[in-house]
């Protein structure tokens, strides 16, 4: 047997093998050199950075003192400015209405306005025109008392100017039925020829009436559409064969949600820090298009202590009409020492009222109908209340040769019951007495961005429900919406408050000296708003529902108000974190930004950034950059910056960058201030532009940032 024997490597095999580990031996020697080559220049970069760091840090240390006076000066200069101007607007209001002699009565007078409800209470007349111009009269004075009831200095004025809202609230009710009743005493006067009843409409400004009389009794009638104003009913046979008569009383105002929020209202304590602008102006209490203003009172029963520290907790409760808003709950609350620069620029409240819904106040045992109590917190009712009624159809006239005999009754309109009567069940009530239905065409001064939550009226517990409604059906084409009720109540339209928000995108940017156009990208709907000096503008690509209040001139005030009031709300108040996610910022950090953004803002423009949602709670992250002319900000010109309540700062970083970075923009410096930051690379003309601007633009543009938080709520 034979074995071959293994063949040796030649020579030069094993000098290639040599040659091979050399090389691979100095190559791992040339990685760990240029690795520690590239170990010591990041140290070194590193030790450049902390060092340059530390010298802008200490820069801004030498120059904080300097930029906070010259901060605070120019907050105190326009705040000096505003209350001024204030308070001559507040002396040439008093002195227009004292110079009208128009025989109005002055709802602060209180012999004024209880001689006028006196005078109108007794007051025969009953004829719908008459009346109705009465009721406008009411309502203007409806409005002045609400805003000088929260504007009470004490509990004394404010209980007084409460009984004559409520007076005058339940007087236009009780007016109203005594014009109904005046008309169906002569129905049989005015039937239609087709089917022997009566039906009838009036309208005004304020209000939509349709009347329908039974006269016939005819019991295959099914129900009655009035054409011309879109609203509707269905009866079933037992009322179809009554002697009775429907009405569907559309008020454009909203009376009920104020009496919900004043019976349901209820004190909690807590240390919230909010932020309120002020920006209300004595005209602003005038609201041309009947402000609703069903969120903006409580009433609070208690001891004379109790009830004078809600009084003046709800002057600052004016919903978003003071543009106040809360801080989160798990926001992180500022070091004592993070406050220096801008304790002039927030207030503290150590008690804040909270008007609950009724929701909430009930016992945890009853969820069931803890959910069908509507939250007024969460919903707000859109485009006044429809009173839908039966009543007992008043005696007719009846004429013997040339006399008409009438039935005299002192008993007024009577409400006819309906279910007649209670079964041993449910179901049993649901098959004697079917429910009525009605159909009600949506208002067209309101906007629905989703099917609307129909809530009914509660009299006796004073809130809106959603039980005893059912077959809801909403068509947007015809812009209807239709359902049934177990009986005839008051009802309403309701949708979210905060279904715009959180929004998508924002951008402030400057027009030119004191003018600015403020961008939303809600949830919904895009809306822009222009601002010149004190006035601003409402503009919206989608006009349906807002051509009342599209490209009118308004203060912030009013206008805010009635985007709210049209269902286009993109404001926030002390409730809104409740339902919305935020950012979680600190709310003093988030004010002094308004408050120096609305400084500059003739010069500066700003937007959202991803990249604030990333950063701590005790910073903030915006896009800002100089910008000239009316045109759009080119993307190239936007900067980062880096907002804390010690100090601003620019960043390297874009806004398209892959990760975030806090590292600041070469060159650059460290500022205790926002608007000492931006003023660094402003030219010479923004500079003018900004300390040229005027106090009531500065005032009017930092009231639309503290009544919409964009850094917070974006």
């Amino acid at each position: 047997m034979s074995s071959k024997k293994a063949r040796k490597p030649s020579k030069s095999q094993k000098l290639k093998q040599e040659q091979e580990e050399e090389e691979r031996r100095l190559q791992e020697e040339e990685e760990t050199r240029l690795q520690a080559e590239r170990e010591e220049q990041e140290r070194q970069e590193k030790e450049r950075k902390e060092k340059e760091r530390e010298r802008l840090e200490l820069k801004d240390r030498e120059f904080r003192e300097v930029e906070l006076d010259e901060l605070r000066h120019l907050l105190e200069d326009n705040h000096s400015a505003i209350t001024e101007w204030k308070a001559d607007a507040a002396e040439n209001a008093k002195w227009e209405r004292y110079i009208k002699c128009d025989g109005h009565p002055d709802p602060a007078v209180q012999q004024d306005i209880n001689t006028f409800i006196t005078l109108w209470r007794d007051d025969p007349e009953v004829r719908i025109k008459p009346v109705l111009q009465q009721c406008h009269l009411a309502l203007q004075l409806v409005e002045e008392l609400e805003t000088l009831l929260k504007d009470a200095a004490d509990t004394r004025e404010a209980n007084i100017y409460k009984e004559a809202l409520v007076t005058m609230q339940e007087l236009i009710h009780r007016k109203h039925l005594l014009t109904a009743e005046e008309i169906l005493k002569r129905a049989n006067e005015d039937t239609d020829t087709e089917t022997g009843n009566m039906k009838t409409v009036v309208r005004d400004e304020n209000i939509t009436l349709c009347l329908w009389a039974n006269l016939e009794k005819n019991p295959r009638f099914k129900g009655l559409n009035f054409d011309d104003t879109g609203f509707g009913f269905e009866l079933p046979k037992q009322l179809a064969v009554s002697d009775v008569a429907v009405r569907i009383l559309h008020t454009r105002y909203d009376h009920l949600s104020l009496l919900a929020w004043m019976t349901h209202a209820k004190i909690h304590t807590a240390n919230q820090r909010t932020l309120a602008p002020t920006d209300k102006t004595p005209e602003d209490d005038h609201d041309p298009e009947g402000e609703e203003k069903a969120k903006d009172k409580g009433e609070v029963k208690g001891d004379k202590m109790l009830q004078q520290r809600v009084d003046e907790e709800m002057k600052s409760l004016r919903g978003l009409e003071g543009t106040k808003s809360a801080v989160r709950k798990n926001s992180a609350q500022p070091p004592e020492g993070r406050r220096s620069h801008i304790q002039t620029q927030m207030e503290a409240l150590s008690a804040e009222v909270v008007l609950t819904s009724p929701a909430e106040e009930l016992t945890a045992a009853d969820q069931t109908d803890r959910v069908l109590v509507v939250d007024l917190m969460e919903y707000t009712p859109l485009g006044g209340v429809f009173y839908f009624d039966v009543f007992h159809l008043p005696p007719q006239a009846r004429r013997v040769n040339e006399w008409e005999i009438r039935q005299l009754l002192d008993t007024g309109l009577q409400m006819f019951c309906y279910p007649t009567g209670k079964t041993s069940s449910p179901e049993n009530e649901a098959h004697t007495c079917p429910p009525v239905g009605v159909s009600v065409r949506l208002p067209d001064c309101v906007v629905f961005l989703e099917p609307p939550l129909v809530a009914r009226w509660d009299t006796a517990d004073k809130q809106w429900r959603t039980d005893g409604i059912t077959d809801v059906s909403y068509s947007q084409e015809e812009d209807n919406v239709s359902f049934k009720m177990d009986s005839f109540h008051a009802f309403v339209l309701m949708q979210e408050t905060y279904i715009n928000l959180p929004l998508q995108r924002w951008e402030l940017r400057p027009l030119g000296r004191d003018s600015a156009v403020f961008t939303f990208n809600g949830a919904f709907i895009t809306l822009i708003i222009t601002v010149q000096g004190d006035r601003c503008m409402l503009q919206s690509d989608d006009h349906r529902g807002l051509s009342h209040i599209l490209g009118q001139w308004l203060s912030s005030a009013v206008l805010q108000r009635a985007m709210i009031k049209a269902g286009v709300n993109v404001f926030v108040n002390e409730f809104t974190d409740r339902y919305v996610s935020s950012c979680g910022k600190d709310p003093l950090t988030e004010h002094a930004a308004y408050e120096q953004m609305a400084l500059v803002a003739s010069a500066c423009a700003f937007s959202w950034s991803k990249w604030n949602t990333k950063c701590s709670a005790e910073h903030l992250m915006v896009q800002a950059c100089e910008h000239h002319g009316p045109g759009p900000v080119s993307k190239d010109s936007w900067h980062l910056y880096l907002l804390g309540a010690q100090m601003s700062q620019k960043l390297e970083m874009r806004e398209n960058g892959q990760t975030l970075s806090l590292d600041h923009h070469p060159g650059s410096e460290f500022h205790s201030t926002f608007i000492h930051m931006l003023q660094e690379d402003m030219s010479d003309d923004g500079r003018a532009r900004s300390r040229d601007s005027s106090f009531l633009f500065v005032n009017t543009v930092q009231s639309l940032l503290c009544a919409t938080r964009p850094l917070m709520f974006s």
